[in-house]
């Protein structure tokens, strides 16, 4: 009766409301938390990802940091208020073998990089350097286990390593090692992309697979309940997904992740930059997408867990393109434009719209590689657009998200369409509510019209991101051209606010 009563009222509001998009908010029926796991980023042994953007080495005089690690890096990430950081990889984690990156760096095997570059690095950076970075940035650390190339004992070592508060033989080494006290690193992952660079392994072969893993990932001292996921499959892998769900017991998993990038084929996949408006409609078709998949693999992580208690995690999502001309192309390095901070805008808003079941979600990269939120160039460094969405979406990290229901215009490309806006919102623990909007239209101005349901509104204030073209973006030398400010388009009335959105713009408001 209740949910009857709540349709009729958005029907009859909606009708009521004059402009061309018209949003509104049910305040008084928010209940399921945001996780602020969804806000997470991903390191890799990838291009300048580790090694000239978080890592710079003990000895580096030129540059500023902490035991090797970038102070500029640290102090812009903190802003961003990031939850946690998947480590090693991506591809890297099936070839990677934890015990190369211990003990004394001289004596450090090398290793050469197959997947990226084929590049040969000293190790160098490890397990005890990942979790200095993670302290330097007050964040939770996600660790990829090599289930490729590894084994369930690497991986059992791994985890006592890291977290074992008795006696023990990994215990002792970490001791030996110079770190007394466990680090207990509660998120863990079994592989990455067991269906492609993972192993090429079939959903029935993993799923056995993960389930030797899964029990031999076992807890290891007081505050160190593991929470362990498996590697789930790409955008449309529904296949991948029911098989797992099907033939893992729910005791043995508390996740299982999804990759999906915004890519518009992997043979042309366009450039970061001189794009046009009909390859930027087609990332977004791409990017808008997310909505769907994650809609469809909800559906069936339901049939198997009603309750809900396995996340999905969105441990790899972004835009990809061609590199930028002239760097190596196992780099993955590309310039990020006011196309990625559409991407990130409507993406971070379809997992806060779906925050009951995505639990968890990684941006892929974190700096210079793919849709990085920073740039590097040796001592310089720059904030992309996506940077500052990140930033401008932190409001949303722990609060309540509140149901919304849109009428949106479109925005059409020749025969094709997609919805022009896209919103999501949340209140917080001081009754503030965010609301995030963006126009993915490339030319033209969309009118909002939100109606706020179940609470007295006062004031609002706003904020924005825009530029005054969709292939800007920050350089070394202009690294503030496009940069957040206040908004004015936004008034209040009552209950109703109106909203002037310009093209490809981000807006969050706080309501009050």
């Amino acid at each position: 009766m209740k949910n009857l009563l709540f349709l009729s009222f958005i029907l009859l509001t909606v009708n009521y409301l004059p402009a061309q998009n018209q949003v509104v908010l049910n305040v008084d029926l928010a209940e399921h938390q945001i996780s602020r796991h969804i806000y997470g980023h991903f390191s890799e042994h990838l291009g300048r990802c580790i090694y000239d953007g978080f890592y710079v080495g003990d000895n580096n005089e030129l540059i500023p940091n902490n035991k090797g690690v970038r102070t500029d890096v640290v102090k812009a990430l903190k802003k961003l208020q990031i939850p946690n950081l998947r480590w090693p990889g991506g591809c890297f984690a099936d070839t990677y073998h934890w015990k190369d990156g211990i003990g004394p760096k001289a004596k450090r095997p090398t290793i050469v990089n197959a997947w990226w570059g084929g590049i040969t690095e000293d190790n160098s950076f490890g397990t005890h350097e990942f979790l200095e970075l993670c302290e330097q940035l007050d964040t939770e650390p996600f660790i990829s286990g090599n289930v490729g190339s590894g084994t369930v004992q690497e991986l059992a070592d791994w985890i006592q390593y890291t977290n074992a508060g008795y006696e023990s033989p990994m215990s002792k080494l970490r001791t030996e090692n110079g770190h007394a006290e466990p680090w207990t690193v509660k998120y863990w992952g079994a592989g990455n992309e067991a269906w492609g660079c993972g192993g090429n392994m079939r959903p029935e072969y993993y799923a056995d697979l993960y389930r030797q893993y899964a029990t031999y990932m076992q807890t290891a001292g007081k505050g160190s309940d593991l929470y362990r996921i498996a590697a789930g499959g790409y955008s449309d892998h529904y296949t991948w997904t029911e098989v797992l769900m099907k033939n893992i017991p729910l005791k043995l998993m508390e996740g299982i992740s999804l990759h999906h990038y915004s890519v518009l084929s992997w043979t042309d996949k366009g450039p970061s930059t001189e794009f046009t408006e009909d390859h930027y409609f087609a990332t977004m078709q791409k990017a808008l997408a997310m909505e769907t998949h994650i809609q469809k693999h909800s559906n069936i992580m339901n049939k198997y867990d009603p309750e809900k208690t396995v996340g999905l995690i969105v441990d790899e999502w972004g835009g990809w393109y061609e590199v930028e001309p002239g760097t190596n192309p196992g780099f993955l390095y590309q310039q990020n434009t006011m196309r990625d901070a559409m991407i990130a805008g409507t993406t971070l808003n379809i997992f806060n719209n779906h925050c009951e079941r995505v639990k968890m979600a990684n941006l892929a990269q974190t700096i210079n590689v793919l849709q990085a939120v920073i740039l590097t160039q040796e001592e310089k460094m720059l904030l992309t657009p996506t940077y500052h969405v990140m930033e401008m979406y932190k409001v949303h990290q722990g609060a309540m998200m509140i149901p919304i229901h849109i009428k949106s215009e479109v925005y059409q490309v020749g025969k094709d369409s997609l919805e022009a806006i896209s919103v999501s919102a949340s209140i917080n623990k001081e009754g503030k509510v965010h609301i995030s909007l963006v126009n993915i239209h490339a030319n033209q101005t969309e009118k909002v019209a939100i109606s706020i349901r179940g609470m007295t509104a006062k004031n609002i204030t706003g904020r924005i991101l825009n530029a005054n073209k969709l292939q800007a973006y920050n350089t070394f030398d202009a690294p503030n051209k496009i940069q957040v400010s206040n908004f004015q388009g936004a008034s209040l009335d009552g209950d109703k606010v109106s909203v002037d959105l310009p093209p490809f713009s981000v807006v969050v408001l706080e309501v009050e």
